[in-house]
């Protein structure tokens, strides 16, 4: 195309969590890079709404997130939503103030949230034109669409590539394009447009307070725009092979966060109390409340997909979401190898380092139990139940870890070690606001995982995450959903600030409690007894008095030779059946706090400035 310029042109973008502002940057040069277009990039946050009316060309990137009052603009994008809108309806202003102005907008989201994924960006579009042509012009409400050149454009963005129309590449700057020759006296071109955004690169969700899965978090830089609009997404045709879950893309964003990735949907990392344990300086709370080894624990999951987006994720939202499974899937017994083999080649990388004691490190490369807490939804990998088995069969106990969205496959799994449910709210607008649940009926699915909790005669947990300003004063909420599962143990953590690198939430140092209010919010459920803590962790363990206080002691961990003998024995067997004596150290109250005075405590020495 011949080289131009839309002077005064601009594309604007609305982000909640920075993957809109980085598709900007990658639209403006893949313009300019092959249309020969300078747009200038802008935060909506810094432009003027009333110079639209002078803008020849606009294009906006826009996510929908939900706040309290529902489907919403992202914040910094919100003045310029609210004086559109305001514009529109304003009979002062004139219904052709922005007949000159040209303009393309795509939503940015994920189909999973249902039809609100691109709410506002379907409203700005509706707005704009109200602005340009009365309301009378065209606007298409489906993904793919065919605009005249020079005519507004509305596109999605969905990061799972269900799209309708098998995309077209370069679609969204294609788009551009046609609205930014349009704008120039140059080009008179009446070209038909192609819009389908459809990619793997997800900014945001219809239905997700903060919009992001940052799966595109580490990886947006690297994306170019000719993957836009799709190409290798699962559509409609069932005829189509289902996709990988990892994405290359996904792939080196969680290879550059320690994680190795196990085929194509799975993934292992070593836990930093592995390496502490393996060194004698302490192993986790597990150890301290369950008796595990640390040092042999390995983490992992055969799914990195997950049906929630909570706020304390700490593990940046770098995985992909969905409800159901949908793509390739891979076979147990390979990915129990793969999982046992990384391990062991993550723990041989630790040969050598200053401190670590041999005889762990030659018990290390046995791993003894399995976190299935790493990330994402295990349940959600349609052979779960074998997975688990395979891990049994290895001796290699358990600990899995569910987001209460699947009663039903919480229903149907086999005897766990140790089965949690996260239980993050007490009430249906609290667990709305804190897990950012895909599902319209989140909180049915929620009562039902927990009262399913019932039905397993295995060691059950309740596991909340304390949120300080969230949820850490809802104790009789809480108190009130005890009775629904009737968990054997009740573990309360204060959640881990990991930093505002993904900008998915606005929670601070702030948010994350002190432990001595931790234990306070524990001593309000006087329904259980009080157990254990790890102080380190910020974490402390509710038992049920009857089976695990005996003749004064209590009896939290755990049998883990007698529980595969009972596992491998196919006879019926109750969670009483495997518990030993929990050690004094680790009881609540205790000096050591959890820290098992076998191991070398090690404080750092922290020199914070003006100190």
């Amino acid at each position: 195309s011949s080289s131009a310029r839309a002077s005064g042109g601009k594309i604007l973008f609305g982000s909640q969590t920075g993957t809109a502002r980085r598709l900007a940057h990658k639209l403006s040069a893949s313009l300019r890079a092959r249309h020969g277009l300078e747009l200038d990039v802008v935060d909506a946050r810094d432009f003027e709404p009333e110079s639209l009316s002078s803008t020849p060309v606009a294009v906006v990137i826009l996510s929908t997130y939900e706040d309290d009052d529902g489907a919403a603009p992202p914040e910094n994008a919100r003045w310029l939503c609210r004086w559109v809108r305001e514009s529109a309806m304003d009979e002062r202003v004139g219904a052709l103030h922005l007949a000159e102005t040209k303009y393309a907008v795509f939503g940015c989201g994920n189909r999973e949230y249902g039809d609100a994924f691109h709410e506002w960006a379907d409203k700005l579009a509706a707005r704009l034109t109200a602005g340009g042509i009365g309301g009378g012009g065209m606007r298409a409400n489906e993904d793919v669409m065919k605009r005249r050149a020079g005519a507004g454009a509305r596109g999605t963005r969905d990061r799972d590539g269900d799209g309708d129309g098998g995309g077209k590449p370069l679609a969204a700057a294609a788009a551009a394009a046609a609205a930014a020759r349009a704008s120039s006296p140059s080009d008179t071109s009446s070209e038909d447009v192609v819009v389908d955004y459809d990619t793997d690169a997800e900014e945001g969700s219809g239905d997700d307070d903060g919009g992001g899965d940052e799966m595109s978090a580490g990886s947006e830089d690297d994306l170019d725009m000719e993957d836009i609009g799709g190409g290798g997404g699962g559509g409609g045709d069932a005829t189509k092979e289902k996709r990988e879950m990892v994405t290359p893309q996904l792939r080196e964003a969680l290879t550059k966060q320690g994680y190795k990735i196990l085929g194509s949907h799975s993934g292992v990392k070593l836990c930093r109390w592995t390496k502490a344990m393996l060194r004698g300086r302490g192993g986790c709370y597990k150890h301290s409340f369950y008796g595990i080894e640390s040092h042999r624990c390995m983490e992992t999951t055969p799914s990195l997909a997950c049906a929630n987006k909570c706020v304390f994720c700490w593990r940046h939202h770098t995985n992909p979401v969905g409800r159901e499974w949908r793509w390739q899937m891979d076979d147990p017994l390979t990915l129990v190898t793969a999982a046992i083999d990384g391990h062991r080649g993550m723990i041989k990388q630790m040969k050598g380092v200053p401190g670590v004691v041999q005889t762990r490190f030659d018990e290390g490369m046995d791993p003894r139990h399995c976190a299935l807490s790493l990330v994402g939804e295990p349940i959600m990998y349609p052979e779960i139940a074998k997975f688990v088995s395979l891990l049994h069969e290895r001796r290699i106990s358990t600990f899995l870890v569910t987001n209460a969205q699947f009663p039903d496959a919480i229903v149907n799994l086999p005897a766990i070690t140790q089965l949690y449910v996260s239980v993050d709210a007490a009430t249906p607008e609290t667990l709305k606001a804190i897990d950012r649940p895909l599902f319209g009926d989140y909180w049915d699915r929620f009562v039902g995982s927990l009262k399913a909790l019932r039905t397993k005669n295995q060691r059950t947990v309740y596991r909340l995450t304390l949120v300080a300003g969230w949820n850490a004063s809802d104790a009789t909420e809480y108190a009130k959903l005890i009775d629904l599962g009737k968990p054997d143990f009740i573990e309360i953590k204060g959640m881990t600030y990991c930093g505002s690198t993904s900008g998915a939430s606005n929670l601070t140092m702030k948010n994350v409690p002190y432990h001595k209010d931790v234990k306070a919010f524990g001593e309000s459920l006087a329904a259980y007894g009080l157990a254990c803590e790890h102080e380190h962790s910020c974490c402390i363990l509710l038992a049920r008095k009857d089976p695990y206080l005996r003749d004064g002691a209590w009896h939290t961990w755990i049998d883990y030779e007698k529980f595969q003998d009972l596992a491998a024995s196919g006879k019926p067997f109750t969670a009483e059946d495997y518990m030993l004596p929990t050690p004094a150290w680790s009881t609540w109250g205790a000096e050591e706090a959890g820290f098992d005075p076998g191991e070398t405590r090690v404080r750092k020495v922290r020199n914070h400035p003006g100190k």
